[in-house]
């Protein structure tokens, strides 16, 4: 084993340890928070080092880089891939044949578009609505208040599913701050459990990533998106 692979499953084992750490801090159970790496700053090499390392659940912010790594790891089995970046309309063809769940529902048009592509393969797509939490101008998703039409969208489409909500913390802004905008996300997902529509669920809050996902599992996060944790001090990423 490589030094840089062997740093590698250091990190995802230490990273997995905190999440233990940390759901168990929050009184849940650690299967209920799901590592999602986020591959965006790696190389093919280091991306066959993660799920060599344990970790066969990958997440792309860019579809171009999902599409390349899903051909150049085609070869390992049962990886799953998440689409957590801006979805542009024209990359959804290319894009959701390969993806398990896509993060990143951020706008009317998106949905609408995912739902004729699906329909047109006959084949439901997996969502989440992706949420301004912090209403940070730079940073794309429906505002809190538009989240419940969103879900009314949503339950329209025949193709759409949709398993819970996504978000970011605050551009700028430390570790309370974070906090506070993932508690914003939980409530305001309790909020629309009382009002969705037949059909959505809303299980999944994917919030969360390297600086801030143990205050993210503090506040009910399933799946946190861990990418420039997984890295430090390898080399070749």
């Amino acid at each position: 084993m490589s030094e840089s692979a062997a740093k590698l499953r250091a990190n995802l084992q230490a990273i997995q340890e905190r999440i233990d750490t940390a759901a168990q801090r929050a009184g849940r159970r650690s299967e209920e928070v799901r590592l999602l790496a986020v591959t965006k700053y790696f190389d093919d090499e280091t991306t066959r080092a993660v799920v060599e390392a344990g970790c066969r659940c990958l997440g792309e912010s860019r579809p171009q880089q999902l599409w390349h790594k899903a051909a150049a790891l085609s070869d390992l089995p049962q990886l799953e891939w998440h689409m957590v970046g801006h979805l542009q309309r024209n990359k959804i063809k290319r894009t959701l044949p390969l993806v398990s769940l896509i993060h990143s529902a951020d706008n009317r048009r998106l949905l609408q578009a995912l739902e004729a592509f699906a329909a047109e393969e006959d084949k439901p797509a997996a969502i989440l609505i992706e949420i301004n939490i912090s209403g940070d101008s730079s940073k794309h998703g429906f505002a809190p208040e538009e989240a419940e039409e969103a879900l009314q969208i949503a339950a329209s489409m025949r193709h759409l599913r949709v398993g819970g909500l996504m978000a970011m913390a605050a551009r700028e802004g430390d570790r309370d701050r974070a906090r506070r905008d993932f508690a914003g996300l939980r409530e305001l997902r309790d909020q629309l459990l009382r009002v969705a529509p037949p059909g959505i669920t809303l299980d999944e809050l994917s919030m969360g990533m390297s600086g801030d996902f143990e205050e993210a599992i503090a506040e009910g996060s399933t799946i946190v998106r861990i990418g420039s944790a997984l890295l430090e001090g390898v080399t070749g990423g």
